[in-house]
């Protein structure tokens, strides 16, 4: 008699665009496809702690509810620790939930991916008290101040393993199905924002003293083209690293079934834009049900 196959679950990094995972999970709910093993890396390690421990359904109406105002009042600004933003908040919100636990407690295997700031080694979280986990996994270079777990300074996962399949394999999986939230057409990265800048309300936040280099740039005299800020433009790096990064590791170890989420006219800042990225998530998850069907009947 075959034995049913333990799911591994990776979830990937891509800020605000992460929110997709909440349309993928809707989907792979409506074919009773619960993952036994959750990983998660950056926004991948928040939504995976959620559905680790049985509270994605607040997390989803939360997400929903949150405007750009609501956002900015998340964000406990900070001068002289690493980055603008303390973080404190944004991890809390998993805490109104009653996920201010040990990782041991939640209801499923659950692990979060940062990376140590001193040596550059990618970390893997899967014991010890949640929220500074997943406080830890989406610290984002510039934006998030690091989080201090034992003695080690710890940062974004994605920057080390931005589509966490290996921990799942590493945790017994024996199907992964990961989510990446940044995919991209070919020959395209970055792509102009639009509209009210979320940095314009950090500035606001912070009294005027948002270095000019997170202003958006003029458009060129020559052509009526606006130039990117340094959020951009950091933002943009970081999308490019971590996409080669994905590349190079899928190469060695891949998912059993990838979901690639194109959102990258998102930004991923637009953390009040849950709904469009949720409805991305669940697109793209419905375009690979066959796939993942095939995968559960043949190692199952």
């Amino acid at each position: 008699m075959s034995r049913k196959p333990k799911i591994g679950l990776a979830l990937g990094s891509g800020g605000a665009r992460g929110w997709c995972h909440l349309g993928v999970l809707s989907v792979l709910d409506e074919m009773g496809c619960a993952a036994d093993i959750i990983t998660g890396s950056s926004m991948g390690a928040l939504v995976g702690a959620a559905e680790a421990g049985g509270q994605r359904g607040p997390l989803h109406e939360w997400a929903l509810g949150l405007t750009r105002g609501g956002f900015l009042r998340l964000v406990d600004i900070t001068v002289g620790r690493g980055g603008l933003v303390a973080g404190r908040e944004i991890a809390n919100v998993l805490g109104e939930w009653g996920l201010d636990c040990d990782i041991s407690e939640l209801e499923r295997t659950f692990l979060a991916v940062a990376t140590d700031l001193r040596t550059g080694r990618e970390v893997w979280l899967r014991e010890g008290a949640l929220l500074p986990a997943v406080r830890a996994s989406v610290s984002l270079p510039g934006l998030f101040a690091p989080q201090l777990i034992g003695d080690r300074w710890l940062m974004d996962g994605g920057l080390t393993n931005p589509v966490p399949i290996s921990a799942a394999r590493a945790l017994g999986a024996d199907v992964v199905i990961a989510v990446n939230p940044n995919s991209k057409p070919p020959g395209r990265v970055w792509v102009p924002e639009r509209g009210e800048d979320i940095w314009d309300g950090i500035a606001e936040r912070m009294g005027g003293m948002l270095p000019e280099m997170f202003r958006g740039a003029e458009p060129t005299v020559e052509q009526d083209i606006p130039g990117p800020h340094g959020a951009e433009v950091l933002n943009a790096s970081i999308d490019i690293l971590t996409e080669y990064l994905r590349r190079t590791r899928l190469a060695v170890d891949p998912a059993d079934v990838m979901i690639d989420v194109d959102l990258s006219d998102m930004s991923a800042m637009s953390f009040y834009d849950a709904e469009r990225a949720i409805a991305a998530g669940r697109e793209a998850a419905r375009a690979c049900v066959d796939d993942i069907r095939a995968v559960l009947e043949r190692k199952g």
